[in-house]
């Protein structure tokens, strides 16, 4: 059985991907490269988009509110709740999505 190209890459960024807790991602947020993915989007399918600089469906994501930077109100809510986040980094992105919105690979 072979796996195309973007099959690979897919399943590399899938093996990038890990729970952490938000307080380790602070430095991050407050940098402003923490981008919030709704938990009814695959992380790992973001993430491969951004890494093939996918502009159109990048900016889809955006205008649709679907991605976009950590709110403050969602960064504190995480962090009073010591909530764990999904997170993948695609330079200089962290894309984090609500621990709660995908199970471990």
């Amino acid at each position: 059985m072979t796996l195309d190209h973007s099959a690979l890459e897919k399943a590399k960024v899938n093996l990038e991907t890990s729970l952490l807790p938000w307080l380790e991602l602070q430095r991050f947020f407050a940098a402003g490269l923490a981008i919030a993915v709704e938990p009814g989007l695959d992380l790992v399918e973001v993430a491969y988009q951004f890494s093939r600089d996918n502009k159109a469906l990048v900016e889809e994501w955006l205008k649709n509110r679907r991605i976009g930077p950590v709110s403050d109100q969602q960064a504190t809510d995480w962090f009073n709740d010591k909530a764990d986040v999904w997170a993948v980094v695609v330079k200089p992105w962290v894309l984090v999505q609500d621990g709660s919105a995908r199970r471990s690979p």
